[in-house]
């Protein structure tokens, strides 16, 4: 690995762990181990030069502003000619040696930097006026703020929105059509923000295409020698393969081969020549450079019949209608949906069932419908929802009809939940993903959590579905079979009452040792006495059960389940009203998750940072440095070691 390549690692080490530290409240490194790989970082920041955007080094100051300034390019940014036919792709290269890259479907962005730091970044725009967004530029996600080189370097990239990011942020949304239609327009959109702080949550990265123009430095007049050139300064830069006419054949097949596998938008390839000099030569037409070249995807269309339209719910109450078609051999898949997106959209098209359609992959990839043959007309739009049979209505959102289920109570509106329900703390069901629950309470699996464990009524259904087969549906009902054997804790921690963990779950349950009706039935005062529970708690559990569906479907829950009884504990509450924080690693335990539970075997707490209500800070590493040790000594909280608690536990006891 070299020592870039190590950089950039570095940078994604530290900032997974300090993720886990701020945002989660757990550890994945100790702070010796964070310490010294910050060091190494800083050390080989300075060795080369460069500082990345999202270096944890650098903390960069958000900017909002009321517009976006304009401002005219040197020189004019054209678009390229382009083609859907390789025999053209031929004859542009001709006996020379040129560059082969994706044509990245993003915003195109050119960077200006002077003395080593980033200095402007401009929009294409029209190309010939584009918007200063230099800003915006320094928050994404690996962009230098820095490079080694000092003289002025001016270079164009495009911006872009993978398609995994893309998907999470539109989740988000709560509104039809506040949803963007693809990632070029939530690219645009994030990249044009007047707050940059939007922008830095958007994953945008940047990678470089053109070198415009870097003085004093030696290219040997080759544009693959600026590229790599580019990456030494710290740049990602497009994938490029080198190709001769002979070879320009194959290596489309073998670009066309990877779209599939990648998470960034690709609407074709780029030609150029390799010889600066000689593209510089060619000039330009009025509109086209002449020393590049475009190649289009041609789009491979296939006829089909439309069997059905199906509508899938979503959390926001949404309605979407999904086309089913007879399957089709699509860019080397078998393809056989596609999303219409609204009743705007299918009223466009007339689309009904029984219409002979074409459909296509958009960018290869996304399966849309080109055109109906037929246009039967739209028909038969449901009046219940198909997960809860709430009913249902048409509102225009924007210049767009959309379908909304009515009712608060929809399953499909509260996938959060199911979630939680399945989530590691709770029952612990590996393989029953967010994603997954979504589309089995799309196709109406799933309606309340014990439906969970009747999962294979649906097992014909399931094998056939997206990313499940014969061993993916084993090993779902394994794991649910898995989960039946749990703790009563763990199951009310499950149910998603508002505020209750899993540590106050488990002072809850051994307060009415475990007496399941006892507990539904007591009082706010009750519960606000037990030590760690408090009255803003107490109140949302006495809430949460005062609702008899709520009841009955815990009384349903427990019949699916096999729970242990606990042995009484002959252990003392020791530490009842004691709060605990632990960091580093442990070496008479098996991990931090053991000294926990027994902790909260003994009536403390353990949290994930050091305030004013922390008693002890336990860290093998007591005179560290570290940010916990530093807060811990600033408000007076004892530091101990793993031994020293142990033998606090043992002369408690």
């Amino acid at each position: 690995m070299n020592r870039q390549e190590r950089m950039k690692e570095l940078v994604e080490l530290l900032n997974k762990a300090s993720k886990a530290y701020y945002q989660d409240a757990e550890e994945i490194m100790s702070n010796y181990e964070y310490d010294k790989l910050y060091d190494e970082l800083q050390e080989l920041e300075r060795e080369l030069g460069i500082t990345l955007s999202n270096s944890p080094t650098v903390r960069v100051g958000y900017e909002v502003v009321s517009e976006l300034p304009k401002e005219r390019h040197e020189s004019p940014m054209l678009s390229l000619d382009k083609t859907k036919d390789v025999e053209e792709l031929k004859n542009f290269v001709g006996d020379q040696k040129a560059l082969m890259s994706w044509k990245m479907d993003g915003l195109t962005i050119v960077l200006t930097y002077r003395d080593g730091h980033l200095f402007k970044a401009v929009t294409r725009g029209n190309g010939e006026v584009g918007e200063v967004i230099t800003n915006n530029a320094k928050v994404f996600k690996n962009v230098p703020l820095q490079i080694s080189y000092r003289g002025e370097l001016i270079l164009r990239g495009e911006a872009v929105i993978g398609y995994k990011d893309f998907e999470k942020i539109n989740e988000q949304i709560q509104e039809a059509e506040a949803k963007y239609k693809n990632p070029r327009n939530l690219c645009s959109g994030s990249v044009r923000q007047l707050n940059s702080e939007i922008t830095a949550k958007r994953n945008v990265k940047f990678y470089a295409f053109t070198l415009v123009s870097a003085k004093d430095v030696d290219f040997h007049n080759s544009r693959a020698c600026q590229m790599e050139w580019l990456k030494e300064q710290g740049f990602e830069v497009v994938e490029y393969h080198e190709v001769i006419r002979d070879t320009v054949e194959a290596e489309v097949i073998k670009f066309s081969e990877k779209i599939a596998e990648n998470d960034f938008p690709s609407d074709g390839l780029v030609l150029v020549y390799d010889d600066i000099a000689y593209g510089r030569s060619l000039g330009r037409t009025s509109k086209f450079p002449r020393d590049s070249f475009a190649f289009k995807w041609a789009d491979e269309i296939r006829q089909t019949k439309l069997l059905e339209i199906e509508w899938s719910p979503s959390r926001t109450g949404l309605i979407n209608p999904v086309a089913i078609f007879e399957p089709v051999e699509l860019e080397g898949t078998t393809v056989s949906r596609a999303s219409v997106h609204n009743i705007s959209i299918m009223e466009e098209l007339e689309l009904g069932v029984g219409d002979e359609i074409e459909v296509y992959k958009a960018n290869m990839i996304i399966p849309q419908i080109a055109q109906n043959l037929t246009r039967s007309g739209v028909k038969d739009i449901p009046k219940v929802c198909p997960v809860c049979g709430g009913k249902t209505e048409i509102r225009q959102v924007s210049n767009a009809k959309a379908l909304y289920c009515t009712n608060p109570e929809c399953q499909a509106k509260h996938v959060k939940a199911f979630a939680l329900f399945a989530s590691r703390d709770a029952l612990n069901i590996e393989g029953l993903s967010e994603a997954t629950l979504e589309k089995f309470i799309d196709r109406g699996f799933i309606k309340e959590f014990t439906d969970i464990f009747h999962l294979d009524k649906w097992q014909e259904e399931i094998q056939t579905m997206e990313g499940f087969g014969e061993k993916s549906y084993k090993n779902l009902i394994a794991n649910v079979e898995k989960a039946k054997v749990t703790t009563l804790p763990k199951v009310i921690y499950a149910l998603g009452i508002p505020g209750i963990g899993l540590a106050n779950a488990k002072v809850i349950c051994r307060e009415f040792s475990g007496d399941v009706d006892r507990m539904i039935h007591a009082t706010a005062e009750e519960l606000a006495e037990i030590q760690g529970v408090g009255e803003v708690l107490a109140g949302a559990f006495v809430t949460y059960f005062q609702d008899e569906k709520h009841v009955e479907s815990l009384k349903r829950l427990i019949a699916e389940l096999e729970i242990p009884k606990e042995e009484e504990s002959e252990s003392q509450q020791i530490f009842a009203g004691v709060n605990f924080v632990i960091t580093g690693s442990v070496e008479h335990f098996a991990n931090r998750g053991e000294v926990k539970e027994l902790i909260e075997s003994l009536g403390g707490k353990v949290t994930g940072s050091v305030t004013s209500k922390t008693n002890y800070l336990i860290n093998n590493d007591v005179t560290s440095t570290s940010s916990k040790n530093k807060k811990a000594n600033e408000l007076g909280v004892p530091i101990i070691s793993e031994e020293q608690f142990i033998k606090m536990v043992e002369e408690q006891k």
